[in-house]
């Protein structure tokens, strides 16, 4: 279903961003764009906590009296819940100040349709293996700060085991909790394994520390943009066949998934 269009009001995407990471924002970015080719919103606008335009700077991009802003990120926890409606100011799902009127939506990562991204992305990596011989792995950070993390790569999981992609196992994995990544091999019961990680940006994790946990590289390298190593697959490691993606946050039809928020929060809240 498409969103209707909001020729008066304003779409903020809101990133983590990074002071470390050249390639973090660009996700961000192209998200925006594609939704600004689309002609749905007077403005489309994007914001940081670590870059510039920040939060509080963004507010004064913005003309429009009405502002929908959607967190672009994986999951429900400290920056959705804390830092964001801090940094903008919003007392609940509709907050009214400096003379507009703003809608806070879910994340994006939490969405129902992030599940067809995901089984998309693996099909992209690899077209020609067939998911009865394959294990799919979902992986995060994982951290005992935020279980919100962990239990939304797990919704995901329980998702695509129930339905019927027809993989022979689907795991989750994490960076610092178990079921570590660091393992992939022995949570795999298949030749084919095919690894997606669960971030927006192919930041510091997913093209920097997680190809080293999975033994692709043997040391920490440089950022994803100065690099073409893991754009290769398969990798034959550890007795299997590896396929390991890029972040699920830089498929383009996280646009879709923006959308998706803002048209819900429209039916939850019986914005007209």
């Amino acid at each position: 279903m498409t969103i209707p269009p909001k020729p008066h009001s304003a779409l903020l995407i809101v990133g983590h961003g990074s002071t470390q990471n050249p390639d973090s924002s660009t996700p961000y970015f192209e998200h925006a764009a594609e939704i600004r080719s689309r002609d749905l919103f007077a403005e489309v606008h994007c914001c940081f906590w670590k870059e510039e335009p920040s939060m509080g700077e963004a507010i004064h991009l913005i003309d429009a009296e009405e502002v929908y802003v959607v967190p672009d990120f994986i999951s429900e926890g400290y920056f959705t819940q804390e830092i964001i409606p801090r940094e903008l100011k919003l007392t609940g799902p509709t907050t009214r100040h400096r003379g507009k009127t703003f809608h806070y939506c879910l994340p994006v990562g939490i969405h129902p349709s992030m599940t067809d991204l995901i089984l998309r992305r693996a099909r992209e990596i690899a077209p020609d293996v067939p998911p009865a011989d394959t294990t799919l792995i979902i992986t995060g950070h994982g951290t005992g700060l935020n279980q919100n993390s962990t239990k939304a790569i797990r919704d995901q999981v329980a998702f695509i085991a129930a339905s019927n992609a027809g993989y022979a196992a689907v795991r989750d994995a994490f960076m610092e909790e178990q079921p570590f990544i660091a393992d992939w091999d022995q949570l795999s019961p298949t030749a084919n394994v095919v690894v997606v990680p669960f971030f927006i940006s192919d930041g510091l994790h997913s093209y920097q520390d997680i190809p080293v946990l999975l033994g692709i590289e043997p040391d920490v390298g440089p950022a994803a943009s100065q690099r073409e190593v893991f754009r290769h697959n398969p990798h034959q490691l550890r007795g299997k066949q590896l396929f390991y993606s890029s972040a699920i946050g830089t498929e383009r039809l996280i646009a879709d998934v923006i959308l998706d928020q803002v048209m819900d929060f429209d039916k939850s809240y019986k914005v007209l």
